[in-house]
């Protein structure tokens, strides 16, 4: 049981003997563990030498007695673990240099073909299963294997941390039930946005695979027998993963209030409601000028500017400056 801390099986009996007396001789040792008398004193010299042991002076002359355990053992078994630990590190950095490899010379390292719905449905729910940090998705339309309503694995994973931003396309917000599906993924945690069309469906799970369509699905494509591609580190998920950046850039948030009505998802906000000198900052904002030129040609200082343009961004629920921007020259409040 001590093997963790280099001590072996015939140390840890002797080592136990000596924790329960005294102390003992070498003699006493032998008779008790019942090993031959060389034996023993050999175990006692390997135990004292590890710092499990040590010699007391008495009236029996070369006795020995236990080292308290939390001193003897327990620095060795936390250098162990450090040890442990950094082993763990080499063997993950050793694997992903050894998957490089293969990705390089084998391209069924870098893409796998899915085929079928039930087979294509195990893979994204194994995926989401997996992932540790982000899931990203494209919501399109309409689905290939899983409905969006009927990913209850999503749940599972918000839970116990893993963050999902979601791009709605805003014909999937129309239909049956996808509206009360989005309630309940915001409310869990989901961040989700919508934009008026995608161009594919795909999930990606810590920038590190993708699972997209190969060919259209739903009543256009193939419903039976759907084909999808899970793509994995390459140049090629690096253009999904921007495609979907660029996407989500662009996407109006979607929020859900207490009565559980879904805001932003026809692209609504502030309109007529904004002031004139609102609207002529918009207007300064998107041509690019500065703050300290836009806060000289209202008259303003440059904080009060600043102070505003993130009013504006909370009142149309923009994550950015260069998003403030797009939605006021796309709801026409400029």
């Amino acid at each position: 049981m001590l093997e963790a801390a280099g001590v072996t099986a015939d140390e840890e009996a002797v080592y136990r003997l000596l924790v329960t007396v005294r102390s003992a001789t070498a003699e006493e040792v032998a008779r008790r563990t019942g090993r031959a008398l060389g034996e023993a004193v050999g175990l006692l010299v390997r135990l004292e030498r590890k710092g499990l042991a040590h010699r007391v002076d008495d009236e029996d002359g070369g006795a020995f007695a236990a080292s308290a355990p939390d001193v003897a053992l327990l620095p060795e078994l936390q250098r162990n673990a450090v040890a442990l630990d950094r082993a763990r590190a080499a063997v993950t950095d050793l694997l992903d240099v050894y998957r490089g490899t293969l990705r390089r010379h084998d391209a069924g390292q870098l893409i796998e073909v899915v085929t079928g719905a039930e087979a294509l449905r195990r893979r994204i729910q194994q995926v989401q299963g997996n992932a540790r940090h982000e899931m990203m998705w494209f919501c399109k339309a309409e689905y290939v294997a899983m409905s969006s309503e009927s990913n209850t694995e999503e749940f599972a994973a918000l839970a116990r941390g893993v963050r999902y931003r979601v791009l709605y396309e805003r014909a999937y917000l129309e239909g049956p039930g996808a509206v009360d599906s989005l309630v309940a993924g915001v409310r869990a945690g989901e961040v989700a946005r919508s934009v008026p069309t995608l161009p594919l469906r795909m999930a990606i799970a810590d920038r590190e695979l993708a699972i997209c369509p190969l060919v259209p699905g739903g009543p256009q494509g193939s419903p039976e027998r759907p084909t999808a591609a899970v793509v994995r580190g390459s140049s090629l998920l690096e253009a999904l993963l921007a495609l979907f950046e660029s996407y989500w850039e662009h996407g109006v948030p979607l929020r859900v209030d207490a009565s559980g009505a879904v805001t932003g998802a026809s692209g609504e906000g502030p309109g007529a409601e904004l002031s004139a000198s609102d609207r002529h900052l918009l207007s300064l904002l998107v041509a690019g000028v500065t703050d300290k030129a836009i806060a000289s040609q209202l008259r303003l200082s440059q904080r009060t500017v600043q102070r505003r343009v993130r009013d504006l961004m909370t009142a149309t629920g923009a994550a950015t400056r260069m998003q403030l921007a797009w939605l006021a020259a796309r709801r026409g409040l400029i």
